[in-house]
């Protein structure tokens, strides 16, 4: 126990705080913290003054950019006459009532319904409980497995960790079980897995539109499609996780509906609110819900404490409001190819092996096999590069990602462009000094 007070006080750019950061290596982090203090529309400054283009949207989530007046005003009038209450048992508040029916209105989902949950992890593991006790309830309760793909990230709770495809991600086992890894775009193989495991067995399939955190891996044409098909036939559900896809990132609500597949749920978080406030929740086709819904006396006996907070479902009715008056839907799709122009104008860097774009308002940038080898940790010297000259990107893997708000024009992707441009200079010349 300290001594004296003296160790509360240090806490700004190095050392002295308490606040362990997640996905972080504490050892080097509390030597050198990046604190940000403000931020307004794609732009972010730190304690020092500093300005940088967010160009990652936070953490994929600020798709109507910082500092909206009108949703922190909806949140704080909210406050004001409703702080919080449950949403257990036969309990609700208006704003969850509303926001509800106005995501189950834009869903690509057959008569949906929507379970509210405090964030993106939270939602697969309602998914995932939702998948195996529905079966459970149509009498198939052999229908346990879960099927997720290579690279997959669903989040770090229970079930997401063991869905977990980037293998760095699977840590503090044993996981669930029943839990069963395919390979990222071959429905072919899909479909085998489901056969060799027997159809009678599988309950749910986890997948991306586009895979987020494992790299931005956009599907080959006709992949998802295939999927879903696969699925249709051994009666497997098809859930979607649109955590980072959902809310105009590919240009639409969900990200789904640009591969024209209707699932059986979507998992959905982050943009929801573009962080303003936590939610996330799940809707889930009317099919898949009618036997809680439509049989008395079966209780789904799960739920978060902050599920339906009011404050956070009037953050989500803002930012839906926004996006819906400033057309950023059809913004996002028209920037995803200033983006992809962009990227590709910087692929022939030496430390370049490709880029990844084109599909959706996010990129990443994949460095060479030979550059990783010389310089272990080079994603991370490459973000801390890109920062110092004015940008925020996203170091995953073997390369850097951006993901900008869906507020950013073609003079803040060219200024990120640059500042990526004069990063990997940097690098370079630092690693051939």
């Amino acid at each position: 126990m300290p001594s004296s007070a003296t160790g509360f006080a240090a806490g700004s750019s190095t050392g002295g705080s308490a606040f362990w950061h997640p996905f972080a290596d504490m050892y080097d982090v509390k030597k050198n913290r990046l604190t940000i203090t403000r931020a307004d529309d794609v732009w972010l400054w730190d304690d020092q003054g500093r300005r940088y283009f967010d160009g990652t949207a936070s953490l994929w989530f600020t798709n109507v950019g910082h500092g909206r007046g009108e949703i922190v005003t909806a949140v704080a009038d909210q406050l004001s006459t409703l702080d919080a209450f449950q949403c257990f048992g036969d309990y609700v508040n208006e704003p969850a009532l509303r926001l509800a029916d106005m995501i189950a209105d834009r869903a690509p989902v057959t008569d949906a319904k929507v379970f509210f949950t405090s964030g993106g992890g939270d939602s697969i593991d309602t998914a995932a409980k939702i998948a195996r006790e529905y079966f459970a309830a149509v009498g198939q309760p052999d229908r346990t497995i879960l099927l997720h793909r290579e690279h997959s990230y669903h989040g770090t709770h229970g079930f997401g960790t063991a869905l977990a495809g980037i293998p760095a991600n699977r840590l503090a086992g044993p996981f669930v079980d029943d839990v069963v890894k395919v390979p990222a775009f071959d429905a072919q193989a899909l479909e085998d897995n489901i056969i060799e495991l027997g159809a009678g067995r599988v309950a749910a399939f986890f997948c991306e539109p586009i895979i987020g955190a494992g790299g931005v891996l956009i599907p080959p044409a006709g992949y998802l499609e295939a999927a879903a098909a696969v699925c249709r036939r051994h009666g497997v559900l098809f859930i979607a996780d649109a955590v980072i896809c959902g809310f105009g990132r590919l240009g639409n609500w969900f990200g789904i509906e640009r591969f024209e597949v209707r699932p059986d749920m979507i998992a959905f978080a982050k943009g929801v609110t573009s962080g303003y406030q936590p939610l996330g929740g799940v809707v889930v086709s009317g099919e898949i819900a009618a036997p809680f819904w439509d049989e008395p006396g079966r209780v789904f006996r799960h739920g978060q404490t902050y599920a339906g907070h009011p404050a956070a479902c009037v953050a989500g009715l803002a930012n839906i409001a926004i996006i819906e008056r400033e057309d950023l839907l059809t913004r996002s799709r028209e920037m995803e190819s200033v983006l992809a122009e962009g990227l590709t104008s910087i692929a022939d860097h030496p430390l370049v092996d490709h880029v990844r774009a084109g599909t959706g308002f996010l990129g990443a940038i994949e460095l060479t096999t030979e550059s990783l080898a010389a310089t272990p940790g080079l994603p991370g010297s490459l973000m801390q590069a890109v920062r110092d000259h004015g940008a925020i990107v996203r170091p995953l893997g073997s390369g850097i990602a951006c993901s900008p708000p869906l507020t950013a024009t073609a003079e803040h992707i060219d200024l990120l462009i640059d500042a990526i441009g004069r990063g990997l200079d940097d690098v370079r010349l630092s690693t051939s000094a």
